[in-house]
């Protein structure tokens, strides 16, 4: 019993469904099998030929119905298309000025528009508060650099004067010694030569005195300079770390700051405001078009609508055409080529599908236990061509 069903013909809804292109040859008209498919497939055909003619009849239909409003349009009294005209001019017209308005580069995405309308009761003073931070922190930085060069320059002088002493003491050491040897010239000539050296001595004496002296006192003054000069350089330093104590919580609150509004600066943040403020003025202006829009759009509907219009909400779309004849010409002349177009692929589908129908036909006798179907498959058709 499980055998025979496994071998059990295929039903006609599984041949439907397992399709392959193919096309009858003398030897096929003796396979049942092969003519069965082909017939299928013709079938499937007709199918999707039948719906794609109901659906370009119906679209025929609409533009027929269209080019009769269009016709009753123009054979409508000029007061009354005057009437309708002067409404259209309002719609044409309210619908550039928001074309324009959609069409205007944006200036101020919708986040950030959203962040300032969010914060608009702070951002003026927002706007000062960041550009009084910013002068504060660049007067600031400058006054680091000032003190930074100051500090460099204290530092610079330190240097030269601690090289200055070092080079006056090793002088003083030479001039030590050079006053000895001169003390034991002297000393020499007084003894062996038995010479007066009293003038001798008192020019040794006066000349030493008044160079040891001379550098003892400039290295003196070397020692108070550069003990001067430590002192400025740390006053330098302790100014220098004040400001740049200032100029860190400058720098936090301009950050901070320029992180919550996502800006760099606060010409960015009133530039910004500025664009917001624009911005605001033309979305109140689209918002009186678009109600203004709304308002004539309605009009027209309503006037339109009381001759009995097919689609009188249509025009909301093609109100150019009830101001311009030029454009209304356009339009006719297009619904006319679409009505065309149209005619011309229902009679060519129409057609394919009785000739198809005709095939299929001539090939009942021969599609085996599949002809019920394949008869109430066509029967289906030929009612679905006649309600069309």
């Amino acid at each position: 019993m499980f055998f025979w069903k496994r071998k059990k013909e295929k039903s006609f809804e599984k041949k439907f469904g397992e399709l392959e292109a193919t096309v009858l040859s003398e030897k096929d008209y003796k396979n049942t099998r092969k003519i069965e498919q082909y017939v299928v497939e013709r079938l499937e055909q007709m199918i999707e030929l039948t719906k794609e003619i109901e659906d370009e009849k119906s679209e025929y239909r609409m533009v027929t119905s269209y080019l009769n409003d269009i016709q009753l349009l123009e054979e409508m009294p000029e007061e009354e298309h005057k009437k309708i005209e002067e409404i259209a001019v309002n719609v044409v017209q309210l619908n550039a000025a928001r074309t324009e308005f959609l069409n205007s580069a944006k200036k101020l995405s919708d986040a950030q528009f959203a962040q300032l309308e969010q914060m608009e009761a702070e951002m003026p003073v927002a706007i000062k508060r960041l550009s009084a931070n910013e002068m504060y922190r660049d007067t600031l930085q400058k006054d680091m650099k000032y003190l930074e060069r100051e500090k460099s320059e204290w530092v610079l002088r330190k240097e030269y004067l601690t090289h200055q002493m070092s080079r006056l003491r090793y002088l003083l050491y030479v001039m030590v010694g050079v006053a000895a040897t001169a003390a034991v010239v002297i000393g020499m000539l007084q003894i062996v030569l038995e010479m007066d050296m009293f003038y001798g001595w008192m020019g040794w004496i006066f000349a030493t005195a008044i160079l040891i002296c001379a550098i003892y006192l400039r290295m003196q003054s070397d020692r108070e300079e550069i003990a001067q000069a430590e002192r400025c350089q740390n006053r330098a330093i302790l100014l220098q770390n004040k400001v740049k104590i200032k100029y860190v919580n400058i720098e936090n609150a301009v950050e901070y700051a320029c992180e919550k509004y996502h800006v760099e600066s606060a010409a960015e943040l009133n530039q910004q405001w500025e664009y917001y403020l624009e911005a605001v003025k033309e979305r109140e202006k689209y918002q009186r078009t678009n109600e203004d829009l709304e308002y004539f759009k309605g009009r027209l509907v309503r006037v339109l609508s009381q001759y009995k219009f097919y689609d009188a909400q249509v025009w909301v779309t093609q109100a150019l055409a009830l101001v311009d004849p030029k454009e209304m010409v356009e339009v006719k002349h297009g619904l006319i080529n679409r009505r065309q177009k149209l005619r011309g692929r229902i009679e060519y589908n129409m057609n394919i599908v009785k000739e198809q129908k005709t095939e299929a036909e001539q090939l009942l006798d021969k599609v085996g236990d599949m002809r019920p179907q394949v008869e109430q498959i066509l029967f289906a058709i030929d009612k679905l061509s006649e309600n069309q």
